[in-house]
């Protein structure tokens, strides 16, 4: 039990600097922009190739049941 306490006491010694932050926004630097713009390359990336495999589907969809009809 007393260990428990212990811990206990610890982790909120050390969470007490974190809870007074003001909390002050600041400007987003040329580092996140970065992040956010290769985040956006891998989406681009991603969706690219999807939306052919998609646009080949419904093609596929459509090629066989006029192949169907005739």
């Amino acid at each position: 039990m007393r260990t428990a306490i212990n811990t206990i006491i610890a982790t909120l010694a050390t969470a007490a600097p974190a809870l007074a932050a003001n909390g002050a926004a600041e400007e987003p630097g040329l580092l996140m922009w970065a992040f956010l713009g290769f985040g956006a390359v891998i989406l681009v990336g991603q969706a690219v190739p999807a939306v052919m495999l998609l646009i080949g589907m419904v093609k596929g969809l459509v090629a066989t049941k006029e192949a169907k009809e005739n």
